[in-house]
């Protein structure tokens, strides 16, 4: 039996996703394991996940994943570049076969032509040669790698993802292979498309439902949706980061200097430049939009100001996860944890582990999880009261 791993979020689970698992499972063969790492209560993007983990673990065993693991924080946190390197070396280390992803590019060749640019020695010398005319980072990235006889690939954010997938799947010389998955649409469309919704648009649309008070969720959102998860999401706890605003705000104003310089992606200055932004600015948005530029995306200043809030470090994120949470799993999953428990430290959701340290972050992460649902926070202690997820029957 093959393994399958797929690095995600769902943040929500949504048709499009259940594309892709449907797919996976058809190329890699129908007794193949699925094996998601999902982030936990925070996404890339430097945001809370719009439904708490368990909620999207229960989806995506519902909807074809066979075992759920958590993405650790740190890595979940990271850049494009640390988010996909660390879950290819979790998922590596777990003796997963293929590595699907999905790409909004037919040219795989090209992909992989940019991975290869990227880890050129001569790569970083001709970024920094560019970043010095004053482009952005993009521009500057796509201009190196042309000058390489690359650059395909990085025009949209899942493309972006592909080509960190296959640069850690190089370097690491990962015994995984690549197994691509064609994205129909685009990412950040603003029009809700039922079969290949813009998790975006699809937030958005969610978030609109409940300010309007709506006493259930919208057609136009739930035709997004696997019809097998309506149930589940109808009373589910939503979570923004305008919920949240106050308690961020309230936070990193008492962060001191030394705080603000020990934080993730703060280079060059930028962490005295949201330092002075934290102590002048009325709103979150207002911080976001002085400290980001050409060089800093929002995307990065987002990540920084949330790391900020969680107390986070660029020493955190820089230290390997010393073990990863099990969220879920069904009967093939079950089977699937001995093997995978000698390769590589599991954990159950819920579990107390030896790591008092990593632990603790944890704990602290989720009680401020609950500070960003948009029906009022919840008592501390989410963490230790998590149970692993069982799903005995799926669509």
């Amino acid at each position: 039996m093959g393994t399958v791993g797929i690095i995600c979020e769902y943040n929500p689970f949504h048709n499009g996703h259940l594309r892709q698992l449907r797919l996976a499972r058809e190329r890699a063969g129908e007794d193949c394991a699925l094996v998601c790492l999902m982030s936990g209560n925070y996404v890339q993007r430097g945001e809370p996940a719009i439904f708490p983990k368990q909620l999207r673990t229960e989806a995506a065993l519902r909807c074809g994943a066979d075992l759920v693991l958590e993405l650790p924080l740190t890595v979940a946190l990271s850049s494009a570049e640390g988010f996909a390197s660390g879950g290819v070396s979790i998922l590596t280390a777990l003796g997963c076969d293929l590595l699907c992803f999905g790409t909004e590019s037919e040219n795989f060749d090209a992909l992989l032509r940019s991975a290869r640019a990227n880890l050129d020695p001569a790569f970083d010398d001709l970024l920094r040669s560019e970043l010095e005319t004053g482009c952005s980072y993009a521009a500057a990235r796509q201009r190196a790698l042309e000058r390489l006889g690359a650059g395909s690939g990085l025009a949209s954010p899942n493309d972006i993802l592909a080509v960190e997938y296959l640069k850690a799947l190089l370097r690491q010389e990962s015994s995984m292979e690549p197994l691509p998955i064609l994205r129909p649409n685009t990412y950040h469309a603003d029009t809700l498309d039922p079969e290949a919704p813009s998790a975006s648009a699809l937030r958005q649309q969610i978030c609109r439902d409940k300010r309007c008070l709506s006493l259930r969720p919208s057609a136009q959102w739930f035709s997004a949706v696997p019809e097998a998860l309506h149930a589940l999401h109808e009373a589910a706890p939503l979570h923004s980061w305008e919920a949240g605003e106050r308690a961020v705000l309230a936070r990193v104003r008492t962060l001191s200097d030394e705080d603000f310089r020990a934080l993730p992606f703060g280079s060059e200055g930028l962490w005295s430049k949201l330092m002075k932004a934290c102590r002048a600015c009325v709103s979150t948005e207002e911080i976001l939009e002085l400290v980001k530029s050409k060089r800093y995306s929002m995307t990065r200043v987002r990540r920084m100001l949330l790391c900020a809030f969680l107390g986070l470090t660029k020493a955190d994120l820089e230290a390997p996860a010393p073990y990863v949470r099990i969220l879920g799993f069904n009967q093939k999953g079950r089977g699937l944890l001995r093997d995978l428990k000698s390769r590589f430290p599991l954990v159950n959701a819920g579990e107390r582990p030896a790591d008092e340290a990593y632990y603790a972050l944890e704990c602290r992460a989720a009680d401020l999880y609950s500070l960003f649902s948009m029906s009022g926070p919840r008592p501390a202690g989410e963490e230790e009261r998590q149970r692993v997820v069982l799903i005995s029957d799926q669509m």
